[in-house]
């Protein structure tokens, strides 16, 4: 069976009536970003929290965070794993996608503030890309919207805008210019 090149419709019910849902390439693609980006966040806050994924813990990355100057380390090392998990797991799901993607964008531009190396190329390091690649692609989908394929279908943001994307950079950067002033 050959399906359509544009869109795919679903059965609405037992009499073959087709709905109005319609899912596109841009709806599978999102959902692909969505939940790269935010699953990979998710289990960096996880491994901060908990400890799964061969991760420190709670007390190992608070020490961490302490190493780096921020005390008490345990506060903070939850803080960002809180936002990591939750707003890792708000973006995959596309669960309030706006205040997801600021929380993302957020732990984000804090880890990018303490990079130990600024650069973008392999002979400068690393410390800096990861995270940025990561709030760009919270952001991304603050902008495009977490579409069809997401909790958030049937609410207003779900396909994007200025206001979207505003709200999760305007978030997100406040968040952590807060964190970042209290160090």
């Amino acid at each position: 069976m050959k399906l359509p090149t544009g869109r795919v419709r679903h059965s609405g019910g037992p009499d073959g009536a087709t709905s109005s849902f319609a899912v596109g390439a841009a709806d599978a693609g999102v959902l692909l970003l969505r939940l790269a980006v935010g699953l990979v966040l998710a289990g960096h806050g996880a491994q901060k929290l908990f400890g799964w994924f061969d991760g420190p813990g709670l007390d190992g990355a608070g020490r961490g965070f302490s190493q780096l100057g921020w005390d008490p380390g345990v506060f903070y090392a939850g803080l960002a794993g809180v936002a990591e998990l939750l707003g890792g797991l708000g973006l995959a799901a596309g669960l309030l996608t706006p205040l997801s993607a600021a929380a993302c964008v957020g732990v984000m531009v804090g880890a990018m503030a303490i990079a130990p190396v600024i650069g973008l190329w392999s002979a400068a390091g690393t410390a800096f890309v990861y995270p940025m690649v990561l709030a760009v692609g919270a952001l991304t989908v603050a902008a495009v919207g977490p579409l069809r394929l997401s909790l958030d279908a049937r609410f207003p943001w779900r396909d994007g805008g200025w206001a979207p994307a505003g709200v999760a950079l305007v978030l997100g950067l406040a968040g952590a210019f807060v964190v970042l002033a209290l160090k």
